[in-house]
């Protein structure tokens, strides 16, 4: 399951206006502890996996060009359309990922601001399992679609 925060919504509409335009976003895992939902608004509600080989808690910066948005899809008859994400591949180096505690459950796209503690959470994903690799694997998000329904 994924789905938009209500923050996230929100910054959408102001960034369609103008405001609060995000010159990036960057992509956190987090563990199982708490769950994301519409009422998230920023990762301080939240717990990343920890920081280490190969992970860093300041995320992955997705930049806002066609690289790293690689696919816009419209889907006629569904109304839906959705933006995909290009993979996204931590490689652990030096030992596990995480390097300690649970594994990643969920990811979620955020508005990196001035802090991390109140980066903004405007999309996430269930990774449906906690994620963890050995050193010298990789974990990788791949085909991580933000949707835009009608409902």
């Amino acid at each position: 399951m994924a789905g938009w925060t209500n923050r996230g919504k929100l910054r959408m509409l102001n960034f369609l206006g103008g405001t609060n335009t995000p010159s990036s976003f960057r992509v956190f895992l987090l563990t199982p502890a708490t769950a994301p939902t519409a009422g998230t608004n920023t990762i301080s509600a939240l717990t990343q996996i920890a920081d280490g080989n190969g992970y860093n808690t300041g995320g992955y910066t997705i930049a806002l060009n066609t690289t790293d948005w690689d696919t816009f899809t419209e889907v006629d008859g569904s109304t839906n359309a959705y933006a995909q994400l290009k993979d996204i591949v931590w490689t652990a180096s030096g030992g596990a990922i995480p390097a300690s505690g649970s594994g990643a459950r969920y990811a979620m796209l955020g508005n990196y601001t001035s802090t991390l503690a109140s980066t903004e959470v405007w999309f996430w994903w269930d990774l449906t399992s906690e994620r963890t690799v050995s050193d010298g694997q990789t974990l990788t998000l791949q085909n991580c679609q933000v949707n835009i329904n009608e409902s």
